[in-house]
């Protein structure tokens, strides 16, 4: 009989201690990416949209560029060892931004080196965390685990950026910084006290000649795999840019204040929850869900930059919300279930360098746009690309159904 409770995974130790650390972690993620691009926006810049892409490509670029070695990383190395070191230096680095901030003496070069800085570090974190998963729960729970990861990201995505309208309003960014440095404790905490023996360690790579490339091959000869990369190129590229986006709407178009801002980025953030508590009652997605979900982001990005008022604006962000996370949980279960373990790793980094990797192209791009055609042309872009990964996905179905429907047929 097939378990199909919406928490079922927190019934697992491990994980529920990991869970609870890192909603910790998360809102104070949140409230510094809140805080960092109001400093950029508005404090250090006249409200520049190409300075927020600068922050924003160097900050992911670094997903892109260390790719070989992210990903072999993850499946060579110690995956919570890894992930505890990478965690220590995302508070460290907080807590120097911080600290220059509150003493007045940030600079936007600074802000730009940090953000690079966080971006090498989040370059091994991001995929370990995603691959650390399957350690905590194993096969068995692991769609619900990560849709249930994804619902702690977006939960603290609804309170943190609340929390830091808030402070930015009363105390400025600099402090905003040095509680996200302190909430790093939370999840080293809950890494510490993990029971090592019930953790689920699948088969490790080896060190051979071509290992750090293996993953590009690999997924080269899965066609399944190859065409959500693409989609999560497209949505990443151009339709992931919600801190380009939703600043330039605020402040340009619906001219509003900092409590804006964190109430508009909350709003995307309930949409993003129920689509992933939605996803944590599906045991195997399929391609059917991620054609739907990329055509629904599409259509609801481009509802947002038509929208005349505020109110309706951040009903559509929370529609783009819902249909993001809906596609990003199905295609990290997917590419997860479906991937040889000891290949985990690297599929996985391939996968957020292709995801985040792109932002370097579309965030510049997408500001120029809000700076020169305003901010809802840029929001355009985001819609076109939700309909070309939409396009992506119907050529897929058709492709895997021709395949089935050949005698003999299987997957490589």
């Amino acid at each position: 009989m097939r378990d199909r409770r919406l928490f079922r995974s927190l019934s697992v130790y491990n994980y529920r201690l990991w869970f609870g650390g890192a909603m910790v972690s998360n809102i104070g993620t949140w409230m510094q990416r809140i805080a960092q691009d109001w400093l950029v926006l508005t404090v250090l810049t006249a409200n520049d949209a190409s300075a927020m892409g600068i922050t924003m490509a160097l900050q992911f670029g670094p997903q892109l560029l260390l790719l070989p070695l992210s990903g072999f990383a993850v499946d060579y190395f110690d995956r919570r060892r890894l992930i505890m070191l990478s965690q220590a230096l995302q508070g460290l680095l907080a807590l120097g931004l911080g600290i220059l901030t509150l003493t007045g003496m940030v600079t936007l070069w600074q802000v730009y080196l940090f953000a690079f800085g966080l971006g090498c570090v989040t370059a091994f974190d991001a995929p370990a965390r995603q691959v650390f998963v399957n350690d905590l729960v194993g096969e068995k729970f692991l769609a619900n685990a990560v849709a249930l990861n994804s619902t702690s990201f977006n939960a603290a995505r609804m309170v943190g950026p609340a929390i830091a309208g808030i402070l930015i309003a009363a105390a400025g960014t600099g402090w905003l910084f040095i509680i996200n440095a302190i909430s790093f404790a939370a999840v080293l905490g809950a890494l510490c006290l993990l029971r090592v023996n019930e953790l689920h360690i699948t088969e490790r790579a080896t060190q051979r000649r071509g290992s750090l490339t293996e993953g590009l091959r690999y997924v080269r000869h899965r066609p399944d795999l190859s065409a959500l990369l693409i989609m999560l190129f497209l949505i990443g590229t151009f339709g992931f840019n919600f801190s380009v986006f939703i600043s330039t709407m605020s402040v340009s178009v619906f001219h509003g204040d900092a409590h804006q801002y964190g109430l508009l980025t909350t709003c995307l953030a309930i949409g993003s929850v129920t689509g992933a508590l939605l996803a944590a009652r599906r045991e195997q997605p399929r391609m059917s869900l991620l054609l739907v979900s990329s055509l629904s982001f599409g259509v609801f990005c481009a509802l947002a930059a038509l929208a005349p008022s505020v109110w309706l604006f951040a009903i559509a962000l929370m529609l783009t919300g819902l249909s993001a996370l809906t596609f990003m949980t199905a295609s990290n279960a997917t590419m997860q279930l479906t991937t040889t373990p000891a290949m985990r790793g690297r599929v996985m980094a391939l996968r957020i360098a292709v995801t985040m990797g792109g932002t370097p192209i579309g965030a510049p791009i997408v500001g120029a746009i809000a700076d020169h055609a305003g901010p809802r042309w840029a929001m355009m872009v985001a819609a076109a690309a939700g309909l070309g990964a939409a396009c992506v996905a119907v050529r897929a179905i058709s492709a895997e159904r021709r395949q089935d429907a050949q005698p003999g047929a299987g997957r490589d």
